[in-house]
């Protein structure tokens, strides 16, 4: 039973896999598919999260932990 149940969940995490084309990106990085819709927002919420957890990094950028840019 525990077979079965772990071979239907390795399917379906399995069915959710898909490869992107390199010609498909193109309209996954479009701007209507961002989160944030207005850009001086995203940036002073930016700003905000690596001040409050004193880290840089994956948004680029550089600065400290001071709030200081």
């Amino acid at each position: 039973m525990r077979a079965r149940l772990f071979i239907l969940i390795a399917l379906l995490a399995a069915a959710g896999c898909a490869t992107v084309k390199p010609w498909e990106k193109e309209v996954l990085s479009q701007p209507q598919m961002s989160f944030s819709h207005d850009g001086l927002d995203q940036h002073f919420i930016d700003h905000a999260v690596m001040t409050i957890e004193q880290a840089e990094g994956g948004a680029g950028g550089a600065g400290g932990g001071c709030g200081c840019r």
